[in-house]
């Protein structure tokens, strides 16, 4: 008589294994971002994101639509000015560009959460996080003014604060700034761990945001540091972060199972621009499944402890998820 476990029996069906499936991915976990340009009839693919567009306010209504058609319940803003300055100005100007796009969509539908991404890079025309000290990124500096941008998108709408800049004391400083200007009730989404990853290039193309001098390594993380990543997101719970997001999410699911082990608040995957740009890449040259890709990857980063992923599939995903 045979002793070994048979574990197929639970594999005979689809049926069978959807019965027993231990990781669901739906439309509700998705957001997806949007690229705001400033400017009129501009809709421009990024040559490097297949699919993805930098539009005009023109076409936000257009672009809105179609998301509450497909039941995402949730955009990401990220917005490109015309002009830059030293210190990313248009960041925190009542009339800027993500501030318009916020008051656009509050007046089109209240069906859809609308998440502020909080920096200045795409601002700056130096393309860094804050005010350029000695060749650096000043932190105490920059606080003021990421400080101003939270509060103006607040002000324009926003239903979460998203801060990415990883300057020290951001999440602390954001917070008691919304508290201070009447906004108790609106959350910090917190870019917690951000690694100075290689899989940004297409964004920065995306966002218009590549530094004209150096990188960002003083101040995004060391790819191959786990500790630190605990330390960080530990800092900006104490802060005051509702949620905490990890990125990129591919090559850092270890950091996202401890992240969420340690802390119970919603952990955030952003399924970043150069993951993205990889697998429309061999998809577009006929290498692998796109559809099957796209869902395995993506159910993964919910198995190793997202609630929310970040991701330019959310459209596609959406669609297939019906079908």
């Amino acid at each position: 008589m045979t002793t070994f476990k048979r574990h197929r029996r639970l594999r005979n069906s689809a049926t069978m294994r959807n019965l027993i499936r231990e990781t669901e991915l739906k439309v509700n976990d998705l957001v997806y971002p949007l690229f705001i340009v400033e400017g009129e009839n501009i809709r421009n693919e990024v040559k490097s994101m297949p699919g993805v567009f930098q539009i005009s306010l023109d076409y936000l209504n257009q672009e809105i639509e179609e998301l509450l058609q497909l039941g995402i319940p949730s955009v990401l803003l990220f917005g490109i000015p015309k002009e830059k300055d030293e210190v990313g100005s248009g960041a925190y100007d009542e009339n800027g560009i993500v501030q318009q796009a916020i008051r656009q969509i509050k007046s089109q539908t209240n069906d859809l959460l609308v998440i502020a991404d909080t920096c200045l890079c795409e601002y700056t025309s130096h393309g860094h996080c804050g005010v350029i000290k000695d060749n650096d990124v000043d932190n105490d500096q920059s606080l003021p003014l990421h400080v101003k941008t939270a509060v103006t998108q607040a002000q324009a709408g926003a239903d979460i604060i998203a801060p990415s800049n990883m300057m020290d004391g951001f999440v602390k400083e954001i917070r008691e700034g919304l508290d201070e200007a009447g906004f108790t009730r609106i959350p910090v989404m917190s870019y917690a761990v951000k690694y100075a990853s290689s899989f940004y290039g297409p964004f920065r193309d995306a966002a218009d945001s590549t530094p004209q001098f150096g990188d960002r390594k003083t101040y995004q993380m060391d790819p191959a540091n786990r500790l630190e990543a605990l330390r960080e997101a530990k800092s900006d719970i104490e802060e005051g972060a509702d949620f905490l997001i990890v990125k990129p999410a591919l090559s850092y699911m270890d950091i996202i199972r401890e992240v969420k082990n340690q802390h119970p608040v919603p952990v955030v995957a952003y399924n970043v621009s150069g993951e993205y740009s990889m697998v429309k890449a061999a998809s577009l040259n006929g290498w692998i499944d796109e559809k099957a890709v796209v869902l395995e990857k993506l159910t993964s980063m919910k198995r190793a402890g997202a609630d929310i992923i970040i991701t330019y599939f959310a459209k596609d995903v959406a669609r297939w998820l019906q079908q």
